[in-house]
């Protein structure tokens, strides 16, 4: 009744409402973890979890420290305000290792993780059945802020720790280099011009609407005609790819030329164009000098520095191989080491490199990783060159290499065993790891829309194989050791 205690009154019903919010707000936090008396729901999917391939799995995975060398966890980092994120910093580093697992796209793969509880305990969240995740976006920040914060040799390092106590013959090393395809079209060079050309020219026209000039005249539209009846050929001539590549050259350059008349001649209209139209002017024109020079030089063969093969994806290069099947791959080249069935990245780069110039690396690394001296190595031919021969030699290093010289007497060819020997086992297990991470762990063709994407992909596909084999290996000698 007395007024002055209506603000009491105010006072204390904002704090009763702050109560109940808040209980309402923990309630809603610790629902799932309710224990039940007779029924536990979660506790039989955990139990089932530890004997499936996935429970194996993640017990060999050191999640936090990968999580803390990315930069998503560590002792001192004060908790973040707002709201609070749907996966742990070690969730995050789980779902890429069940991303390459299962081989799916970020939409499949968060459909998965709603309905599947044995993938959400991987992943150490839980997903209330009734709300769903629906944007799949969640997944590709995730990728991308992990794709920036990698660092192969010292995730490598942590991994080598904590696996090698499971790995045998840590004194044999295998050593080969490979090319991880980026999915893209293969590339010519009218395929090339004409991707330059309808960027171009989207670019043209936007930025006359947004000036309100004018659009430049142009023969787009023949060349486009033309263009489409010479990609229907089933077979073309040298003549008729020469006149199409020199038709959609000079259309390029008109378009290049106009855009940058408009910028320079019209006050603002650098300033009309986004970041990404500028990016893309860039590498449309940096590619049109090349392919300019490549056809005034007239050699097919021509070698060209930085060879811009994709205008969406300007980091990779062609890479000669020299197989049968394709001579040229397009992607990222990879030296890796194998010991025991367990591969390791040595060096990645989207150029090419020479593989046999790489030996003397891959045994400090191999030292670095498990601590002893190589004592065999086996690898091809690109790796015996005299360099390297006078190394082993100097390091008492058996190799796999052909021996230089006259032939073997009775007497020395028992000693040319372990040679074969070496040279057989490279052949195939190291062939194999390539072939069992390229069909089974989705790096067949990468599907990536950038660089650091693509070296994330790699990464994780390359070490999920690594760690399954494990987990499959520990399972089998458990089961003889019971039997």
């Amino acid at each position: 009744k007395n007024s002055s205690n209506r603000p009491w009154k105010a006072e204390f019903g904002g704090i009763k409402k702050n109560i109940a919010m808040t209980k309402v707000q923990n309630f809603a936090e610790i629902t799932p973890n309710i224990p039940f008396t007779e029924f536990n729901f979660y506790d039989l999917y955990r139990s089932t979890f530890e004997k499936s391939e996935l429970g194996r799995i993640k017990k060999l995975i050191p999640l936090g420290r990968m999580a803390e060398n990315f930069g998503l966890t560590s002792k001192s980092m004060r908790p973040k305000r707002g709201r609070k994120p749907y996966f742990t910093p070690e969730g995050k580093v789980a779902l890429m290792f069940l991303k390459m697992y299962t081989g799916l796209s970020c939409p499949r793969l968060l459909e998965q993780l709603n309905g599947n509880i044995h993938y959400q305990i991987f992943c150490d969240v839980i997903i209330d059945p009734t709300r769903p995740l629906t944007n799949y976006k969640l997944l590709d920040d995730i990728i991308l802020e992990l794709s920036r914060k990698l660092k192969i040799q010292q995730q490598q390092d942590i991994l080598a720790e904590v696996w090698k106590p499971y790995m045998e013959n840590l004194d044999t090393m295998y050593t080969d280099a490979t090319c991880y395809e980026s999915e893209m079209r293969y590339p010519t060079d009218p395929k090339l011009l004409w991707e330059g050309i309808e960027k171009g020219y989207e670019t043209m026209c936007g930025l006359s609407k947004r000036l309100g000039v004018r659009r430049p005249r142009t023969k787009y539209l023949d060349v486009q005609k033309a263009n489409l009846a010479y990609r229907k050929q089933r077979k073309r001539s040298k003549s008729q790819t020469r006149r199409m590549t020199r038709r959609l050259l000079d259309l390029l350059g008109k378009i290049l030329k106009e855009i940058r008349r408009m910028e320079r001649e019209i006050d603002g209209a650098g300033r009309l164009l986004t970041v990404r139209e500028k990016g893309d002017l860039v590498i449309i024109t940096r590619m049109y000098r090349q392919q300019e020079r490549h056809f005034q030089s007239k050699d097919c063969r021509e070698s060209i520095k930085d060879r811009i093969v994709s205008i969406n994806k300007p980091y990779v290069r062609p890479i000669v191989r020299g197989k049968e099947v394709k001579s040229v791959e397009f992607g990222a080249k990879v030296n890796n080491i194998l010991v025991d069935g367990v591969s390791f990245i040595e060096k990645l780069s989207f150029n090419a490199f020479n593989e046999g110039a790489r030996l003397v690396h891959c045994i400090k690394m191999h030292k670095r990783l498990f601590g002893v001296e190589a004592k065999k190595i086996g690898g091809d031919a690109g790796y015996a060159g005299a360099e390297n021969r006078d190394y082993c030699k100097e390091k008492g290093i058996e190799t796999s290499f052909v021996k230089r010289g006259r032939p073997f007497s009775e007497e020395k060819k028992e000693r040319d065993l372990v040679r074969r020997e070496l040279a057989r086992v490279r052949a195939t297990a190291m062939e194999g790891s390539f072939g069992t991470q390229k069909e089974h762990y989705d790096l067949k063709r990468v599907k990536a829309r950038t660089k650091h994407t693509e070296i994330l992909y790699i990464f994780f596909g390359i070490h999920t194989a690594n760690v399954v084999q494990l987990a499959d290996r520990i399972e089998q000698r458990t089961r003889f050791a019971v039997a």
